[in-house]
């Protein structure tokens, strides 16, 4: 079978979006299914809904196009803020998108009537992680504009931590959003039946925290495809960590020496990888590299060390075990290595089950 693929368990990607759909039913909190790391698969989306997600989200335009063409028919959000020059193809292609800036929303207003549709907007708040969001003391201005243009509704607001600065979700982050849905609610006469707490990392105080205020939904990529929440990527429990396997086949299998020789300056992508021992490793070079996944985020079987990469190669010491050329070596991977992964065109994706 071509190296280097992933092979990718849906069913497992079906029952862990299942348990979290269901979890969070319970305290009142709808998931939308986040497909960025998937780049546009609409088997993977259609995984996703099949666990009972209602709703998809994904950062790119050119990802939602990819997954209409495929044939989901499911309601999708550009949770990334719409770029000025794509607004007439997000309105096109996405029911509602998170924004942050009036320029932007304006545009959308115009791509809305020009198309005869209504364009569902969510305005995005800055609670401390410096990312998107726009300034609470700015908030009413914008939903203001938001609401007297034609062609949009104002769905309600959400949020967005622990992505950039690693701020914490927490009570009192959270508050402070509910607080300013009623804000607007009540400065407008309107009702807000959105109010999108977060991400993956959300799912410690969305399972642990008694009052939840106004949040009802939670934007679930990462947990969903890999089993862990994104702050200390601890396992989730009752969830599969194994949805994703890496495949490498080895081009190179010798015994070498464990130091390098020579005067050294940089590698290829800086400063070398600092190799420990003396005497022999028991190396094997594999037909996979930093152009293909990111290294750092790979976890090599028990036994095996992942002593570096390349643009091209990515370098194992095998242990005991003797490697031939032409047999393949298994890797977990991370949210990094998994998102470059899928985006990377000489890494081939096979589909494994239907899920229930």
């Amino acid at each position: 079978m071509t190296a280097p693929r992933l092979d990718i368990d849906l069913s497992r990607i079906t029952e862990n979006a299942h348990l979290l759909v269901d979890r969070l039913g319970l305290k009142g909190i709808s998931v939308t299914g986040i497909t960025k790391a998937m780049c546009g698969s609409p088997e993977l989306a259609t995984a996703m809904a099949r666990g009972g997600v209602g709703t998809l989200g994904d950062a790119r335009v050119e990802n939602i196009e990819a997954l209409r063409a495929g044939g989901v028919a499911t309601p999708i959000t550009l949770i990334r803020s719409p770029m000025l020059s794509q607004v007439h193809r997000v309105v096109m292609a996405a029911a509602v998108s998170l924004n942050s800036e009036a320029v932007v929303i304006e545009a959308l207003s115009v791509a809305a009537v020009t198309q005869g549709r209504t364009h569902g907007i969510v305005l995005m708040v800055e609670l401390g992680d410096l990312r998107e969001g726009v300034l609470a003391s700015d908030l009413l201005d914008l939903a203001r504009l938001t609401l007297r243009l034609p062609g949009l509704t104002l769905l309600g607001l959400g949020t967005n931590l622990a992505c950039q600065s690693g701020v914490v979700p927490d009570e009192t982050n959270m508050a402070e959003l509910s607080r300013l849905v009623e804000l607007v609610e009540t400065t407008f006469d309107v009702v807000l039946p959105v109010v999108s707490g977060g991400n993956s990392a959300n799912l410690n105080w969305a399972f642990d925290c008694d009052d939840l205020g106004r949040v009802n939904e939670l934007r679930l990529g990462e947990s969903i495809l890999l089993g862990r929440e994104p702050l200390h990527r601890t396992p989730i429990h009752g969830l599969h960590l194994d949805a994703f396997t890496l495949v490498a086949e080895i081009v190179e299998s010798k015994d070498k020496p464990s130091q390098p020789w020579g005067t050294i300056g940089q590698a290829a992508f800086g400063t070398p990888p600092t190799r420990s021992g003396s005497g022999t490793t028991r190396q094997s070079l594999l037909a996979l590299g930093r152009q293909d996944v990111d290294p750092e985020g790979l976890t090599a079987a028990p036994g095996f060390t992942i002593l570096g990469a390349s643009s091209d190669h990515l370098v194992v010491d095998t242990g005991d075990t003797r490697c031939s050329v032409g047999s393949e070596l298994t890797f977990q991977v991370n949210y990094s290595a998994l998102v470059r992964a899928m985006t990377s065109p000489f890494v081939t994706k096979v589909f494994h089950g239907d899920g229930p």
